[in-house]
């Protein structure tokens, strides 16, 4: 009987997330913490609905929803699972009532302290920390019990009855276990979502920016060689205006070939170097403008022999671009640092500044074409960035803080010439 009632109780405790799973792709507004807190607190009621009754406690899988819906839905979605619980306990009554209550209590702490810094670890690690917080949750439970049972006179031990307690250990954590991974499943699908919208978005202004670029550089050719035709014949005051006019049309051409470059970066020369060497080169590059901002650019780089078979130009490029934006967001005084790191044959790039930071909405709109945080500028630089990186397999991230600065993480797979021929 208590394994029927525990198994009913299992899939109870994942029918939120199926529901959600449904339901998601027809209504935007279900990605609230508010409806996550009423699917999950309609499953732990019916839990406690469907429990089995034993020792003088009711065994069942209420806590379930309760610790899914702290780590996966935030405070809001799980305080109301946590006062559903707490209420439905305290209208059931009984002798066993306090330990309930203090047990609801107890189990509630850890997922509450662990929420903010759960989302750091990668989806597995969020499995397994999800069923180690399940097994707290049974431990608190099992200690309950024996101190229950020595308050009514029993001798002091903890209970041994071997079937009973594997049968609810291991159905709990098969529960637990299989809600994570099912959330961690639907995050993953709205993340690859998210991520093919936003190519599908690139590739779409790639191409125009491509088409209009390329028609519109023919005809800027043409006129600046005229106008250095002219140059070179004339003696007067006009050279200095022609001299200006062929400096804007070079800058002109300059965005356009960003604008190419965007589109598909042209790897014209590859060939197999140190990361090391190119970021030093950069951070050298760079160091005048640092000074000229009042800001300190100091590097912590991993010479462990991390070799790359790119475009070295546009890999200096990349970096040049992602750099200099984190020198020009921070004021004087501050700091930017560049660390390198080696982790199985990846390289791990951390540029991180000491400047104004960015919020939630600044940070989702970064590589968007005519997008920037600065005064002055066109957004290219960090769209055309991003471009190179991904073109060369990698990844690049951003996280930051208003008022604290900004990170940004770039993620290189390790390429060699004797590799890439195989």
């Amino acid at each position: 009987m208590l394994a029927e009632k525990l198994l009913l109780n299992l899939l109870i405790t994942i029918s939120p997330v199926l529901l959600y799973s449904v339901l998601s792709d027809y209504k935007r507004k279900l990605d609230s913490p508010v409806i996550s807190g009423l699917l999950q607190s309609t499953a732990a009621l019916s839990c406690m609905i469907f429990s089995y009754a034993n020792y003088g406690f009711n065994w069942d899988l209420r806590y379930v929803p309760m610790i899914i819906a702290f780590l996966y839905g935030g405070p809001i979605a799980g305080g109301m699972v946590f006062s559903t619980i707490f209420a439905a306990r305290l209208l059931m009554g009984g002798d066993t009532v306090l330990f309930g209550l203090v047990n609801t209590l107890f189990i509630a702490i850890i997922p509450l302290l662990i929420m903010k810094r759960f989302w750091n670890y990668t989806p597995n690690q969020r499995v397994l920390i999800t069923a180690l917080i399940g097994a707290w949750s049974l431990l608190v439970c099992f200690f309950s019990l024996t101190v229950h049972q020595s308050l009514e006179g029993q001798e002091l031990n903890i209970n041994t009855n071997i079937p009973d307690l594997l049968i609810v250990g291991i159905i709990d954590t098969v529960a637990i276990a299989i809600a994570a991974k099912l959330l961690e499943g639907l995050v993953e699908r709205a993340r690859m979502k998210v991520e093919i919208q936003r190519t599908e978005k690139l590739n779409t202004l790639g191409e125009l920016a491509a088409s209009i670029a390329h028609e519109v550089r023919n005809p800027l050719t043409v006129v600046k060689g005229f106008l250095q035709l002219m140059q070179q014949e004339e003696k007067g005051k006009n050279y200095d205006y022609l001299s200006l006019v062929l400096s804007e049309l070079g800058r002109a051409e300059s965005i356009i070939n960003d604008y190419l470059n965007f589109a598909k970066p042209q790897f014209e020369k590859i060939e197999e170097f140190p990361l090391v060497d190119v970021i030093t080169e950069v951070k050298m590059l760079l160091d005048p403008l640092a000074l000229k901002q009042g800001v300190q650019l100091e590097s912590d780089l991993d010479s462990g022999g991390f070799n790359l078979f790119t475009d070295r130009n546009q890999l200096k490029q990349a970096l040049v671009n992602l750099i200099k934006n984190a020198i020009e967001a921070t004021s004087e005084g501050g700091k930017v640092t560049i660390t390198l790191k080696q982790i199985d044959h990846h390289a791990y790039i951390y540029i991180a500044d000491t400047g104004k930071g960015m919020n939630h909405e600044q940070l989702s709109r970064i590589g968007t074409l005519f997008y920037t945080t600065k005064d002055k500028g066109t957004g290219l630089g960090t769209s055309v960035s991003l471009r190179i990186i991904e073109t060369m397999k990698g990844k690049v991230s951003y996280s930051s803080k208003l008022g604290i600065g900004t990170e940004v993480t770039m993620i290189l797979p390790e390429g060699k010439k004797e590799l890439v021929n195989i």
